[in-house]
């Protein structure tokens, strides 16, 4: 029966790597390269919340494991414990019930930041960001709170067992609300960069980047999936912020804004390094690989600043700086063993187009059409030509891998 006990094997440790955020192929390329230690062969199937694996018995009898995948989390240094755990056993092929054991320990070494660091994580992030699209210092703070104030509301949904789309909207809502109060009162000075900077922790960042990396690689009903969980985020994020203007128009007038900051070059990337701080503490990255992720944020966004600096129109900049972030994160991967997606998605979050987010659905409900018709274009041309760069360089490399692995079994 050893085959059954690698057929559980194979299917636990593929949904474990999906549950912490593993793109598609990761999970694919994983349970194959295992059972094939072994040698069976074995078809996968992974779509976003489901997995089907099936394998043959030595008397030719179809054998299939199914298990449904819940709502993905953001833990990717579980994704690089259980990718070298697969890797492990591949190179060993100890005894399937020892590999089973492996497991079990790799579940038990997990590590994972506390409540604590990772309020710390909500506060960096939004901080960062209230700073980096022109809030001033007590912006930047009040930001902050208002992150930490989004990071409790989605842990308390969460614990709830409240759905992904309400917990958007709630968190935004009460977030928006705040930020605008804020603002009223005379503390804060631009209630638009608060209001953006606590809004970026709710910005998929992982789910855009995995539904990228899926289409690359061809599973194209998964990256399809992705990219309607992204416009759901999204449509989610408008309304919270939608209603809570609305409200605070009700409750105290209009919400008005400040001008923004216009920080020099070398303060944005710093205030860009700081909120991919807080992310890579949110997508529990550990050690000096957090660092390195975040050095990545504030690299692309001097590769965006330069591309501007040197002529490149706005779209064209961003694209050089998805490219700058996509070639950093593969490096790195090669360089430390971890997977690029780690590097990629806390790298290209300076470059994701919040403001803009923001700014369609915040012109939608003042009923300036043609402001948010204008922006809403902008704002999807943006996130196309990032997409087309990250899809350049995962491509690229993914055909670099392939052609080595054929050159060296001639």
């Amino acid at each position: 029966m050893d085959h059954i006990i690698l057929l559980d094997l194979a299917t636990d440790l593929g949904y474990d790597l999906a549950m912490c955020g593993a793109e598609t192929f990761r999970v694919e390329e994983t349970i194959n390269r295992v059972l094939a230690a072994y040698g069976l062969e074995a078809e996968s199937f992974v779509i976003p919340n489901s997995l089907t694996v099936s394998i043959q018995s030595k008397d030719g009898t179809p054998v299939t494991r199914m298990r449904r995948i819940g709502h993905h989390g953001n833990d990717l240094d579980s994704v690089e414990l259980y990718s070298s755990l697969s890797r492990a056993i591949c190179a060993e092929r100890p005894e399937p019930e020892e590999a089973v054991r492996w497991l079990d320990e790799v579940r038990r070494r997990r590590r994972r930041y506390t409540g604590v660091a990772r309020l710390a994580g909500d506060f960096l992030g939004a901080a960062g960001f209230g700073l980096f699209f022109g809030g001033g210092w007590v912006d930047g703070l009040c930001a902050g709170v208002c992150g930490m104030l989004v990071g409790f509301v989605n842990k308390t949904l969460d614990d709830m067992k409240a759905n992904p789309f309400f917990r958007t909207i709630a968190s935004a809502f009460l977030m928006a609300l705040l930020a605008y109060f804020l603002g009223a009162v005379g503390i804060v000075r631009n209630s638009d960069a608060v209001t953006i900077g606590a809004l970026m922790l709710l910005v998929p960042g992982l789910l855009f980047t995995n539904a990228m990396r899926d289409i690359i690689y061809g599973d194209t009903n998964s990256g399809i999936n992705r990219i309607v969980q992204v416009l759901l985020v999204a449509v989610a994020l408008a309304l919270g912020t939608a209603t809570a203007w609305s409200a605070a128009k009700s409750l105290w007038g209009a919400p008005v804004s400040g001008e923004a900051i216009a920080w020099g070059v070398a303060w944005e990337c710093l205030f860009a390094i700081i909120a991919c701080v807080g992310f890579a503490i949110l997508f529990n990255i550990h050690g000096p690989g957090g660092l390195l992720c975040a050095l990545g944020g504030g690299l692309a966004w001097l590769v965006y600043r330069l591309a501007m600096g040197l002529g490149s129109g706005e779209i064209l900049a961003y694209f050089w700086a998805s490219l700058f972030a996509s070639l950093y994160s593969e490096i790195m991967a090669r360089i430390r063993k971890y997977p690029a997606i780690s590097y990629l998605v806390v790298s290209i979050f300076p470059l994701i187009p919040g403001a803009g987010v923001y700014y369609t659905m915040n012109y939608a409900v003042r009923g300036e059409m043609e402001r948010f018709a204008s922006q809403g274009m902008h704002t999807a041309a943006i996130a196309g030509i990032m997409a087309v760069g990250i899809l350049l360089v995962s491509t690229s490399f993914r055909v670099w891998t392939v052609w080595k692995i054929r050159r060296l079994k001639k």
